[in-house]
């Protein structure tokens, strides 16, 4: 969303305070007498030259959002005669020089604000501070629902609709088209009233005081209405287009937009042109989705001769091969199922234009959001939010969809925010996970899988780029950001010493995933070896003989009073460090949370810490 972001303050504790979101790609904005402070810091800057009142005049309409750490009053005073109005200006943030609080001062909604407000405070570790009534009741902001997935505002009563649902007033939802995802992950005791047909005691229901339309037709509110009303439409419609060589571009607007007012439909539900692929160099066809910013698509005429349509045509099939261009190619860019056809070829010809037009609309079941999907594989340490790193709560905050383990997905709960699609999914369900991100992904959302302790340490990011393999991926779409966390073993040798300071592995002992056999050559190799190692897995209701073989194959090789290390539900309220020994670690309690280390034949346990020597000084013979 904001892809130029102005980072601006006066003092040298301003721009220590604002000096990370340089990394979050920022632009820094100081006076010239900043500089030696900014050169001090390492960072790259711009000066303005004026006051810093002339200079957002200037710069007012070149960012997306602006990040003050000065005073909120002299931010109000400064910004007060450059606010236009809330669907343009950029979004406002000031935060306080001890990075404490970072405020959505202004444009939280439509600008982005709010949003802007969880990720800058995620970086900064501060507290953010959002003061809209949507965000309060745990609601999306109804003005800004539609982004996600890429529906387009239509008219309305905004902020009569917006009014009413901070009031707690039932609002009534009529969803004709696009994901109702957003409806599944609403807090308990909305507001909202949906009108399923399933839904039979309609009666009871209390009258609504706001209605809102998510469909692609057009409706046209009658002003002064009592009952506010406004529009979303979902970019579902693909207009199939065939045309003469040559015809003008004016033509082939003039029949597109025609067509859809004839039907009532919305312009804005329009998800992109259709074609066949020997009208991919038509000019006037180019210099129309262009203006328009939409996609064109341009299909094979054997792609498109094995649709059934409604009205095909011998002329057009011995002319390209194919026996419908429009209706067929309008058909497969929603998707080719059946019915999807809303409106049948139309031919537009206009005296004084040159050319010939031919249109056909499909509705398509997904909406084109008009971008490019991500997923964003995050680790999220061992538990406590203090040990997430800065740019994983980043990803988190900002991701459209979160998805994880059940457990792990309530570990991080205070860094989601109203709107997102929270899916939490039993512990045994880490394929359906990845398909099921990857496919949200390929809808265009940007999906934050989850993963505790480090994400590529027995975590979802070998699965989910597994299964992208598996789908023939081309490594760019869906994009991939891989966000590394604090391992399960790094957190567990926190918590008692500095046991991994000489060469160890980790083996996870569950056979899920790799067979019994494998686990145990690997077991003796690590134990032969004098690896200190991390045990994952160690231990579950089903599976209680490996951590016995594996301790006794260690027994083999090391002495039963080797330090070992159980770590439990680490940095979290329940957790549990024991350390133990060799001969005596299977008296203690043991299961699936729990992350085992054992020492090498130099590891000691000295007044109650665990520690491994680094080798220097090791009284080993070589």
């Amino acid at each position: 969303m904001f892809t130029k972001l102005a980072a601006i303050t006066t003092t040298p504790a301003g721009l220590r305070c604002l000096a990370p979101l340089y990394d979050a790609g920022a632009q820094l904005w100081i006076a010239p007498k900043m500089e030696p402070t900014a050169q001090a810091l390492g960072l790259t800057y711009q000066t303005y030259d004026t006051s810093l009142a002339e200079y957002l005049k200037d710069a007012w309409n070149s960012y997306d959002g602006f990040v003050f750490c000065l005073a909120s009053g002299a931010v109000i005073r400064l910004i007060s005669p450059l606010l236009t109005n809330k669907t343009s200006d950029p979004a406002i943030i000031v935060v306080d020089p001890s990075s404490q609080f970072v405020i959505s001062l202004c444009g939280g909604h439509q600008g982005g604000g709010d949003r802007l407000t969880r990720r800058i405070s995620q970086i900064l570790g501060a507290q953010p501070v959002v003061t809209g009534a949507a965000n309060a009741l745990g609601l999306p902001a109804i003005d800004t629902l539609g982004e996600p997935f890429g529906w387009v505002k239509g008219s309305g009563d905004w902020l009569g609709v917006s009014s009413a649902i901070a009031h707690q007033q039932p609002v009534q939802i009529l969803q004709e088209a696009g994901s109702e995802l957003w409806q599944k992950h609403l807090p308990a005791g909305h507001s909202f009233q949906f009108n399923f047909p399933e839904f039979e005691d309609r009666e009871s229901q209390p009258k609504p005081q706001a209605r809102v339309w998510i469909s692609p037709t057009q409706r046209t509110f009658a002003p002064n209405s009592e009952l506010p009303r406004v529009q979303w439409h979902p970019r579902v419609l693909w207009i199939g287009v065939g045309c003469e060589r040559g015809t003008d571009e004016a033509l082939i607007a003039q029949a597109i937009e025609s067509t859809c007012r004839q039907h009532h439909l919305a312009i804005e539900s329009v998800a992109g042109i259709a074609t066949l692929d020997l009208k991919a160099d038509e000019l006037g066809l180019l210099k129309y989705v262009e203006k328009r910013n939409w996609p064109l698509r341009c299909f094979e005429a054997k792609t498109l001769a094995v649709i059934q349509v409604p009205t095909p045509s011998d002329v057009v099939n011995q002319e390209v091969g194919t026996q419908s261009v429009a209706e067929a190619a309008a058909i497969v860019a929603a998707g080719g199922e059946a019915n999807c056809l809303r409106v049948k070829k139309q031919v537009v010809k206009q005296t004084g234009m040159k050319g010939a037009v031919t249109v056909a609309i499909a509705q398509a079941k997904h909406e084109y959001t008009g971008r490019i999907g991500k997923l964003c594989l995050v680790g999220t340490g061992p538990g406590s939010l203090n040990q997430i790193t800065p740019a994983a709560k980043a990803a988190i905050t900002d991701a459209d969809v979160v998805i994880g383990y059940a457990l792990y997905v309530s570990l991080i709960r205070p860094l989601l925010r109203p709107g997102q699609i929270i899916e939490g999914l039993p512990i045994t369900q880490e394929r359906q996970r990845a398909e099921r991100a990857i496919e949200l992904a390929k809808q265009g959302l940007t999906v934050a899988v989850i993963s505790s302790g480090d994400c590529g340490i027995y975590g979802m990011a070998g699965l989910v780029l597994e299964q992208l393999r598996a789908d023939n991926w081309d490594g760019k779409t869906p994009a991939v950001q891989v966000l590394p966390g604090v391992s399960a073993l790094q957190s567990a040798a926190s918590r008692v010493g500095a046991p991994l300071m000489h060469d160890f592995c980790a083996i996870s002992l569950s056979n899920l995933l790799t067979p019994w056999e494998v686990i145990q050559r690997r077991l003796r190799s690590a134990a032969e070896g004098d690896f200190i190692v991390a045990l994952y897995n160690p231990k579950s209701q089903t599976r209680q003989d490996q951590i016995v073989f594996a301790r006794d194959v260690f027994l083999q090789h090391r002495s039963a009073e080797t330090p070992v290390a159980l770590a439990r539900s680490l940095y979290r309220p329940d957790e549990q460090i024991t350390l133990t020994n060799l001969g005596d670690m299977l008296k203690h309690p043991i299961d699936m949370l729990t992350t085992v280390i054992i020492g090498n034949r130099s590891s000691r346990n000295y007044q109650g810490w665990f520690i491994t020597p680094r080798g220097y000084l090791s009284d080993l013979a070589e």
